[in-house]
């Protein structure tokens, strides 16, 4: 656990708060809100690593990021969000940096996909793919991104 200000940023799946994800993935997040509940919470159960941010006031948690990988070599970095009432203190920043640059991946070949924070991933060495290279299934069950 890593204190950021006002919050704490850890990765210990124990403390995530299903609702506070569910009803963020839900209604909030453009990327994800054709998913069920049960999805949802089976995704963050199989997820490689998770990372949360908590209000160090309440405890109540305030952003999310989690990672699927093999463990090995590569992974990708899903559902990151920070809480309207808690956006401006970095967290976003903090939460994408424990995930990839102070964990147990941060040699790995790092993948997302995102329509809109382009310029935060680029801050830890993301940048768009090579043309050509890159190729993607989407799934039938899924909104597109583009």
């Amino acid at each position: 656990m890593r204190v950021v200000g006002e919050y704490e940023v850890d990765d210990r799946p124990e403390r995530l708060d299903l609702d506070v994800l569910w009803e963020f993935l839900s209604t909030e997040a453009y990327w994800g809100r054709w998913r069920t509940r049960e999805q949802v919470e089976a995704a963050v159960a199989g997820s490689w690593r998770v990372v949360g941010a908590y209000s160090r006031s309440s405890g109540r948690q305030v952003g999310f990021a989690r990672a699927f990988s093999d463990g090995v070599t590569s992974a990708y970095l899903g559902d990151v969000f920070v809480l309207p009432e808690a956006r401006g203190a970095g967290l976003g920043k903090e939460i994408v940096r424990e995930m990839i640059d102070n964990g147990p991946g941060a040699s790995f070949r790092w993948m997302l996909h995102t329509a809109d924070a382009h310029g935060l991933y680029r801050q830890f060495g993301f940048a768009e793919h090579v043309k050509g290279r890159f190729l993607e299934r989407e799934g039938a069950n899924r909104e597109s991104l583009r």
